[in-house]
């Protein structure tokens, strides 16, 4: 990392419904606001550092997949 380079700025949304993270595809929505809020915090944080460059986001979106029963847990093998 060079000295005039700013470090990426990820951001953890947590678990979301499909609608939210398609309305943030689409650049609107809850998670779109939240993302904006936190770059501009990040913007006010770094404000000399951060002057002129131009900072991008790394969104971070996940779903928790459900456990799947499989036959033998039912019967006590596992």
């Amino acid at each position: 990392m060079t000295n005039a380079s700013v470090p990426p700025i990820v951001i953890d949304l947590g678990a979301r419904k499909k609608k939210h993270i398609r309305q943030l595809k689409n650049g609107r929505g809850a998670a779109q606001d939240e993302v904006a809020r936190v770059l501009e915090s990040v913007r006010t944080d770094l404000a000399a550092e951060a002057e002129g460059k131009i900072l991008v986001p790394v969104v971070i979106v996940y779903r928790r997949k459900r456990k799947r029963a499989g036959w033998a847990r039912g019967f006590g093998l596992y």
